[in-house]
């Protein structure tokens, strides 16, 4: 893979800087680009691997000091641009070509782990039939639908779960082959998970997914 290489700079401005002697303890990382401090399943985790390459941590596991950035495509654009991956870990960095798109590659992924972790903890239902039992039942706390499932029949069950649940959170950004692969199942349109979590954990992960999705992506947002 083509790669780009970074070499450290002066900081242009002292908050914008991520110190790397800054310790890791504590539930809150801060972002090096808008030296934000958040919580971690807002941000994603960057380590430099032996080779000096840029490698994304996004289950936070891998050995090394971490560079945090918010789930914000600009500002990881900003982050190479401005070489702050390189001066927060005082090295030269080499950025992968197209290491952007495999950090969405890679969000993407683990929202669908997440929804076969919730099937095998019981939490879901999948199909039309058993999804509008749920959703007439207030028992479903998120519906994903698929995005090639016919328009009409996805805003009629979304309808219904919201006129029982009027916080029911929708994702309509898989398609129906995505979500019945993840469900080990033939290819599904209607999904709803129940409270807890299962569904806590795969609203976090989606909302990485939306925050770090490049301009012009359909990732819903609702």
């Amino acid at each position: 893979m083509a790669t780009k290489e970074i070499a450290p700079e002066e900081a242009h401005a002292a908050d914008e800087v991520f110190h790397s002697e800054q310790p890791e303890k504590g539930p809150t990382r801060r972002c090096l680009v808008s030296g934000e401090r958040r919580g971690k399943e807002e941000l994603i985790r960057f380590v430099v691997d032996p080779e000096g390459r840029l490698v994304p941590d996004l289950a936070c596991r891998l050995p090394g000091r971490g560079l945090w950035l918010l789930a914000d495509r600009g500002l990881f654009e900003k982050a190479c641009q401005r070489r702050l991956f390189a001066r927060a870990a005082k090295a030269k960095v080499e950025v992968p070509e197209g290491l952007g798109a495999e950090v969405e590659r890679q969000l993407r992924r683990r929202v669908l782990d997440h929804l076969g972790l919730a099937r095998r903890a019981g939490a879901v239902v999948a199909g039309h039939d058993k999804v509008r039992v749920w959703l007439t039942q207030g028992k479903a706390a998120l519906l994903m639908q698929a995005c090639d499932g016919a328009l009409a029949a996805r805003r009629r069950v979304e309808a219904l779960g919201r006129g029982h649940r009027p916080d029911l959170k929708v994702i309509e950004e898989f398609d129906a082959e995505a979500l019945g692969y993840a469900l080990g199942r033939s290819p599904t349109v209607h999904v709803a998970l129940l409270p807890g979590g299962a569904a806590e954990r795969l609203t976090v992960e989606f909302a990485r997914l939306v925050g770090f999705s490049a301009p012009g992506s359909d990732v819903a947002r609702k």
